[in-house]
């Protein structure tokens, strides 16, 4: 069993910066991947990236390819989502979400269905 809880999110200026976290509880957080989805108003949640477990591979949806960076430290049972040069429409209820256990090392998944574990969520604001 995982808990992950998410912090960082804000309200910030277009073209901004912002620092999510994601702190997870448990055993074994190393044998998860990790992903960051969003959930803008109005709309669907949808993926926005993800770390493999081993590390080493990472997928971005191409809406932030370029200005966001999925990260993670597994010796502090986090993971992080860097946002750089925020746009309006990343306006959106962020999640944080540990894969089920089982997949391979370099896999990135993007469905929400490999992910068993969620948070709570955290809003990020981006003003024009």
């Amino acid at each position: 069993q995982v808990e992950v809880v998410e912090s960082g999110g804000g309200l910030v200026q277009a073209g901004g910066s912002l620092r999510l976290s994601c702190a997870a509880s448990g055993r074994s957080f190393s044998w998860y991947a990790m992903a960051w989805f969003r959930q803008r108003p109005g709309k669907e949640r949808e993926f926005v990236a993800s770390i493999s477990w081993g590390g080493g591979s990472t997928y971005y949806v191409d809406s932030v390819k370029g200005r966001v960076t999925i990260s993670r430290d597994n010796a502090k049972k986090s993971a992080y989502l860097q946002m750089n040069s925020l746009k309006p429409e990343d306006t959106a209820v962020y999640y944080c979400a540990a894969s089920r256990e089982g997949l391979s090392a370099s896999f990135t998944p993007v469905r929400q269905y490999d992910y068993a574990y969620w948070g709570q969520g955290t809003q990020v604001t981006v003003s024009s």
